[in-house]
């Protein structure tokens, strides 16, 4: 099967099985979601809606966070894994966002990323959700979906994500991430993938090889 197969085979199943994809993270707003997805590096997008009410309704503008303690913040985000270190990226996050772009999110990639607590994947998801943006996120979900089905064999995230834009038309793009995280998360799990459960087998390289 040539690698054009698979993609079109793949994003098929998805588009008419899947048409509605998104983040499964609460948020009301461009900043709600850049914490948000802060919080969850690491930690389950479900403890990060439990977190996150209580952290909006005390600090909900970057303004409000920015004239925070660290140590209030890590008060209401005690619950989330690496707790201290995310409280001072969020306390920075917020103030860069005061100083440097008028409280406003910033849409470009770059721009994302220099916000502390922000790598590239971060950055990808915002840009695509807020702004729809034709990039693609790679978290580890991505990555593994990615090298089993066959769709990438890049050796890091930043490979796997140059391979998927180059295949994955842009107005598909931001909900492939979608796609592919939610397919991770819930059939093509890391430990024991369900492929009985899976559509996508016939395009799948690591089910026709294991089958």
């Amino acid at each position: 099967m040539t690698k054009k197969d698979r993609y079109a085979g793949v994003i098929g199943w998805f588009r008419e099985n899947v048409p509605v994809a998104q983040s499964e993270l609460s948020f009301a707003d461009p900043f709600q979601l850049i914490v948000a997805v802060v919080l969850s590096a690491q930690c389950t997008d479900k403890r990060v809606n439990l977190v996150t009410p209580g952290l909006f309704s005390r600090f909900p503008t970057p303004e409000k966070m920015a004239a925070a303690s660290v140590d209030e913040i890590l008060e209401l985000i005690s619950s989330v894994s690496y707790p201290n270190s995310k409280a001072k990226h969020l306390k920075g996050l917020a103030q860069k966002l005061v100083d440097d772009f008028g409280g406003k999110v910033p849409s470009e990639v770059d721009e994302l990323m220099s916000l502390p607590g922000v790598g590239r994947k971060t950055a990808n998801v915002v840009a695509s959700i807020v702004y729809d943006e034709p990039v693609i996120a790679v978290d580890t979900h991505v990555y593994r979906v990615s090298h089993r089905i066959g769709l990438s064999n890049g050796k890091t995230p930043y490979d796997v994500e140059k391979d998927l834009e180059k295949h994955i038309p842009e107005e598909h793009r931001a909900t492939a991430h979608h796609w592919l995280i939610l397919h991770g998360r819930y059939i093509c799990t890391a430990r024991s993938p369900k492929c009985g459960e899976c559509g996508l087998k016939p395009w799948c390289a690591w089910y026709t090889k294991n089958a």
